[in-house]
């Protein structure tokens, strides 16, 4: 007998049946394979050198923002401790005031590390992009458009913002200080990059946007004026008032804690006010910053127990305009004369009822 094969075992072990999707031979497996190997050993130097640039990109922008941030925090606390130490003289504790100076350096630090760390981070990232060979035009130009979207977005926000930053930049004014700022007055509790908060008189607090300030009056940088006008009777000896006026400073002037509050003497100007009954006084001061209100009250006290002692009196108040009473005309009682009040007169007669027929006939 013999034996052979049958023509399925004999076709080649490499064919693969029709419209199959693998190697159509062993030969072209392994030319496929031995060309992938060489594309990644022809690129992974590339790649190597690609990652390690990166990782060197990232470690240096790390390290930088951390050395230039930590300098910052060094810089605003020299300038904290410095402002610290010239509280504790006694000059410098009249004119530093270390929680205005402290949130002022605290503000503008917070400032300088975010400018740092969006500049320093910001340009790291765009140098990796350009390592890794990403066309960067298109992400800037999306960038653009995308800030130009959110600028007209939130403009409101970016000019409270902008103007927070120059207003502390500025020393415009501090925690402390005692402000009109146009909207509202008052005494300033905190100092935000967007909003400022006011202590009103009534003890309300105020947010007030910094973009929507226009104007700041600060009554508490330099020195402040403390004003009084004395409204006397137009009789009275005004040298005496005068003098007693005058006197009465002076003692203002020696007592606690009015001595460190008045920067200069007690001055009268003289008569601001001249009318048929009273005449007007006025009393100038200059005191320390913010103390002008606690000065006037204690300054009218003075003169008022001065001109009492002194036997100088002071005009009487005039009664509201509302409160007085108007002479009573006697005439605005009665009527205006009328033709109808004669039963004879002819208007008189013509309002008359009409007598009916029937009545006539009878």
């Amino acid at each position: 007998m013999f034996w052979s094969a049958s023509p399925v075992a004999a076709a080649p072990l490499s064919a693969a049946p029709p419209g199959s999707s693998g190697p159509t031979s062993l030969d072209d497996a392994t030319q496929k394979a031995t060309n992938a190997a060489g594309w990644v050993q022809e690129n992974w130097g590339t790649w190597l050198t690609s990652g390690l640039q990166i990782v060197l990109i990232i470690v240096i922008a790390v390290v930088l923002r951390h050395v230039i941030r930590r300098t910052i925090t060094k810089f605003i606390e020299r300038m904290n401790r410095t402002a610290a130490a010239a509280q504790g003289t006694a000059l410098g504790g009249l004119l530093v005031n270390a929680e205005r100076r402290r949130q002022r350096s605290e503000a503008i630090g917070s400032v300088l590390r975010s400018v740092a760390s969006f500049v320093i981070m910001g340009t790291a990232a765009l140098t990796v992009l350009s390592v890794l060979k990403i066309n960067l035009a298109p992400l800037l130009a999306s960038a653009g458009v995308a800030g130009v979207a959110i600028g007209f977005g939130a403009r409101n926000l970016v000019t409270d913002f902008l103007s927070g930053v120059f207003m502390i930049l500025e020393d415009q004014y501090g925690v402390g200080d005692e402000i009109d700022a146009g909207v509202a007055t008052g005494t300033v509790i905190e100092v935000g990059l967007r909003v400022t908060k006011l202590r009103g008189p009534n003890g309300a607090i105020w947010y007030i946007r910094n973009g929507e300030v226009k104007r700041i009056g600060n009554l508490s940088q330099g020195w402040s004026t403390a004003a009084v006008d004395v409204v006397l009777a137009a009789d009275q000896d005004l040298e005496r008032a005068r003098e007693t006026i005058t006197r009465a400073g002076e003692e203002m002037s020696k007592a606690e804690p009015w001595n460190e509050r008045l920067w200069e003497p007690v001055e009268v100007l003289g008569l601001s006010e001249v009318h048929l009954d009273t005449v007007t006084i006025s009393v100038s001061a200059k005191t320390m910053p913010g103390k002008a209100l606690g000065v006037e009250r204690e300054l009218r006290w003075r003169i008022k127990h001065a001109l009492d002692a002194a036997g100088v009196h002071l005009a009487p108040r005039p009664a509201p305009e509302d409160e007085e009473e108007e002479a009573t005309d006697p005439a605005a009682g009665m009527a205006a004369p009328s033709a109808l009040n004669n039963p004879l007169s002819p208007q008189s007669m013509a309002t008359s009822p009409i007598t009916s027929p029937s009545k006539m006939g009878k």
